[in-house]
């Protein structure tokens, strides 16, 4: 039986010509196809045939486009020249980092262009319905998960459900600008975006297009999905990233290579330890990628001044998408900062990403989900949503040397409501991670901040990613911050306290205003060390509670004016010997004199 196609000619072919078309599809198919002959000027020459579902493109008009693309491809970062208007960022009152429907699809467009190799045969579907974002498509029978199809008016989209009868899809641009009975082309090519040094200092959308206002020349890209390191391409986490902050570095270390959650309520400081965590690794040799989920355009760009006020955008990448954007790209942006950082770590860098947050990821995967007609299942996510968030972070790891010895450190975050941690998302994503931190609101609102909460907080990397001069000045810090919080709550209700408590109370406050700390001001190891040997040992005692933390600031400046090199050893060697003990004491004590003096 023979195949029926269509066959478009920019002049009138003879009998012969066609004759010779037909004996071409003979031998590449194996079936005769019985044409019906249309005219088509645009082609300029040659033909283009439809069968079965595929184009097949031997046009002029195909290979000059393809000529151009040669000669145009390098100009800029995707080989596209796209203005400021079409980013719509001219004008009195600019939106920051806000990029057009227009800008999205003709980048991608013109990174499809560049591709080398690209099949003059493509396979098409006909768009069955469209709403919200949404399309079903019959055809397309050979796509794959996660491709990018292209619609008319440089209008793209992703696959997301493969079925017998058709494809699902979302659309990446153009929402409402996709109708019923139009044709669709499948790519061949998964999303990607772009990767590499280029990126650094720069906001991004999840697409890897710039939103501020400057030109980008990637020079490598990325699949924006890939699969996580295998079990023996990895080594123990045993290297530590610090955060800077004495509460987290001191109980719940974290180590190049970890995932830990940062979660708690809403406006609990969550964002600030990840913020804090970056600016921390100025001069540390590790790449960070910051992802924006679903958040407001000015929190986005509020980040980006404080980040570039301290030098910290050096070497960070802000993927963003913001709450306007469609869910497709709100699901996208993690994977996207994903790959970028992943790239790093390939390349035997140090890198940390930043998913603020995974809530509204979730949130966004549920609406795309439900509107793609899956079954909902617990709180309406659909029952691959653990799935959604495992095959993200484990991607994040601490690769062998044979494998250039890189790191990815995962720190996502997840907001509760009203401190419930037992809900779906935040037990799927603690069940994935390495640990947790816990941001308590009552902690929160009673001026300790970082508002850790020592009991629910935990690091299952543990000391092995400390420091040994860290190991030994916090051996007795967890214990003594769960005895003075328990004996809190006791003393709360009893008015005789005895000597013993009322010292364990009073060493307790001590502590706990040692643990606070003012946002975007980390402390280097060496600082912490000293400030923790203090408080431990007993040197504060005579300090009352509420000036604390003024003794400790003057004792820095102290140690820095006139104890340098002890912290410079310190922090260079990672090690506290019995010599640099004593030299510590000598420090304080000679300050304690001088603040008596």
């Amino acid at each position: 039986m023979a195949l029926k196609g269509e066959l478009y000619t920019a002049d009138t072919f003879s009998e012969e010509q066609i004759a010779s078309v037909k004996k071409h599809f003979l031998e590449l198919l194996g079936q005769e196809v019985s044409f019906e002959i249309k005219r088509n000027e645009a082609l300029i020459g040659g033909f283009l045939a439809i069968i079965d579902g595929k184009i097949y493109d031997a046009s002029v008009s195909h290979r000059i486009k393809e000529t151009e693309n040669v000669l145009v491809h390098g100009n800029d970062a995707d080989g596209a020249e796209i203005t400021a208007e079409d980013v719509n960022l001219t004008g009195s009152k600019p939106k920051p980092f806000h990029s057009s429907a227009k800008a999205i699809g003709s980048a991608l467009k013109q990174r499809l262009d560049t591709y080398e190799g690209k099949s003059a045969v493509y396979e098409f579907g006909v768009v069955t319905s469209v709403g919200d974002g949404v399309v079903r498509i019959d055809g397309l029978s050979h796509t794959r998960y996660g491709e990018q199809i292209a619609f008319n008016n440089e209008i793209y989209g992703m696959t997301m459900d493969l079925e017998t009868d058709g494809v699902g899809a979302v659309l990446l641009n153009g929402q409402d600008e996709v109708h019923v009975g139009e044709r669709v082309y499948g790519t061949g090519r998964v999303v990607e975006v772009p990767v590499g040094d280029e990126l650094l200092g720069r906001v991004v959308s999840p697409i890897g297009l710039p939103m501020d206002n400057k030109p980008l020349n990637a020079k490598r890209y990325r699949p924006v999905e890939s699969p996580a390191p295998r079990i023996i391409d990895r080594q123990a986490v045993n290297h530590p990233l610090m955060t800077g902050l004495i509460a987290v570095d001191g109980i719940i270390p974290i180590g190049r290579g970890q995932r830990e959650l940062i979660i708690g309520d809403r406006q609990t400081g969550k964002t600030t330890i990840a913020i804090d965590t970056i600016i921390n690794q100025r001069g540390k040799h590790v790449y960070c990628v910051y992802v924006a989920i679903g958040q407001k355009l000015s929190t986005v760009a509020q980040i980006y001044e404080t980040l570039q006020a301290v030098g910290a955008m050096e070497y960070t990448v802000i993927v963003v998408s913001n709450a306007s954007d469609c869910a497709a790209m709100q699901y996208l942006a993690p994977y996207a900062g994903c790959a970028i950082a992943e790239q790093f770590m390939y390349d035997g860098k140090d890198a940390l990403i930043v998913y603020d947050d995974l809530s509204k990821h979730a949130v966004a995967y549920r609406a795309m989900s439900l509107l793609l007609h899956r079954p909902p299942g617990r709180e309406a996510y659909p029952g691959d949503v653990f799935y959604l968030h495992s095959r993200l972070l484990e991607r994040a790891g601490h690769l062998n040397d044979k494998l250039g010895g890189g790191s990815l450190t995962a720190l996502p975050i997840v907001e509760t409501m009203a401190s419930d941690i037992s809900a779906y998302i935040p037990t799927n994503v603690i069940s994935i991670t390495d640990g947790q931190i816990y941001l308590e609101p009552e902690l929160f609102h009673a001026g300790v901040r970082p508002a850790v909460n020592v009991g629910l907080s935990v690091s299952r990397v543990g000391s092995s990613a400390q420091k040994k001069a860290m190991r030994k000045v916090v051996k007795k810090l967890r214990l003594t911050l769960a005895q003075y919080r328990e004996l809190q709550i006791f003393a709360q209700f009893g008015s005789d306290i005895d000597s013993v408590t009322k010292e364990i109370l009073d060493s307790g406050d001590r502590l706990s205003e040692t643990l606070k700390q003012a946002q975007h001001e980390p402390l280097q190891m060496s600082e912490q060390v000293l400030l923790l040997y203090a408080v431990m040992n007993g040197y504060l005692k005579e300090v009352p509670s509420p000036h604390v933390r003024a003794f400790q600031k003057g004792l820095l400046q102290y140690a820095h004016h006139n104890y340098s090199p002890l912290l410079d050893d310190i922090e260079s060697s990672g090690d506290l010997t019995d010599e640099q003990i004593k030299e510590l004491s000598a420090c304080i004590e000679n300050y304690h004199l001088t603040c008596k003096a």
